[in-house]
């Protein structure tokens, strides 16, 4: 892990690193809006979100919830250093109460989802969507691990998206992963009680 971005994610006190992280966001709805309208008429992207679908719980839920226990299996039989990002997501989940993970993974989900498999991956393609995802995704840059499982996982989002045509899919499986994770940080540090 780049040393100098680890020094940034230690001086960012609580606030300032929630802050970051909801502008980040804010950042790519803003874009989202924005190529939405150079690219789209109407805004015919938010077309790809069908509410109805059942493939929202058969697919979406079922698959980020296997990527969930994929994950968690991996980070107990490989080495620490492999899931090192610098300590960001310990940092964005560990003192978060269950509702606000909730709020970040439904936010980040909606977000991302919109701009990398809506508009980005409709317009440019699979590929392109999942490099763009793993770069925005900075610090996974430092880690060949992580870079190699962010990229991974954005093209199994992508093909998700591909096959179902629903973004709605996309943005349940994307939010299990970040909702599970982050509470699976959270409790990860939680204090045991002995008895």
């Amino acid at each position: 892990m780049n040393n100098k971005y680890k020094e940034l994610i230690n001086s960012l006190t609580d606030r300032e690193l929630l802050f970051h992280m909801y502008l980040t966001q804010w950042i790519l709805l803003t874009v989202s809006f924005i190529l939405g309208l150079i690219l789209f008429d109407d805004f015919a992207y938010l077309n790809y979100i069908r509410l109805a679908d059942p493939k929202i719980i058969t697919i979406g839920l079922v698959s980020g919830i296997a990527v969930v226990l994929l994950d968690i299996l991996l980070m107990k039989w490989l080495p620490a250093s492999y899931y090192d990002d610098g300590g960001l997501n310990d940092r964005i989940f560990r003192t978060r109460g269950c509702f606000h993970i909730f709020m970040i993974a439904a936010i980040v989900s909606f977000s991302e989802e919109l701009l990398f498999r809506g508009i980005i991956q409709t317009k440019a393609g699979l590929l392109l969507a999942s490099i763009i995802f793993a770069v925005v995704h900075y610090r996974y840059l430092f880690n060949w691990y992580l870079f190699l499982n962010i990229v991974s996982l954005s093209l199994l989002i992508g093909i998700i998206y591909e096959w179902s045509g629903n973004l709605a899919v996309t943005i349940m499986m994307h939010f299990v992963i970040d909702f599970l994770l982050g509470i699976y940080i959270k409790f990860k540090h939680s204090p045991r009680i002995e008895k």
